[in-house]
């Protein structure tokens, strides 16, 4: 009696939560290294940050084993979350957002930017991105998976 396979879990979905595991894992430990190794504070939106980021790597890791497309439900949001949280920091941190309108009343300011790499490259700069990757990927995943 034949039996049957069970459906083998498409490629280029696995590869894609893989790549925003990869993102969010950098990120984190990037962050990780700037604070713990370099001894750079963090201010109070980069903790806001840091609170949306560090759990993807755990979700984005149960979803690839085995390989489940659902996890975009639940990464999704957290990432949601942290893009619109880079996204306001970056504002503050370029002078486009009063930083009178932000938690950063005590300790670090919002506004300092710690580090400035090549002249252009800060700090909320680098969240936009990694959220934005991690959005991107996510996204296409879910439409490759309902296709």
């Amino acid at each position: 009696m034949p039996t049957s396979k069970p459906p083998e879990p498409p490629a280029s979905g696995w590869t894609l939560i893989f790549l925003a595991w990869l993102i969010a894992g950098v990120s984190t430990l990037g962050a990780l290294f700037l604070g713990e190794i370099m001894g750079y504070t963090p201010c109070v939106l980069c903790w806001y940050q840091r609170i949306a980021m560090f759990p993807l790597v755990l979700i984005l890791a149960a979803g690839l084993f085995p390989f489940d497309p659902r996890v975009l439900r639940y990464a999704l949001p957290l990432a949601l979350v942290g893009w619109a949280l880079a996204m306001f920091h970056w504002g503050v941190a370029s002078g486009i957002i009063p930083e009178t309108v932000t938690p950063c009343s005590k300790g670090v300011p919002c506004s300092v930017e710690q580090i400035v790499w090549f002249g252009f490259l800060t700090l909320p700069m680098l969240s936009v991105s990694a959220f934005s990757g991690i959005i991107a990927l996510l996204l296409m995943t879910h439409f490759k998976a309902s296709q």
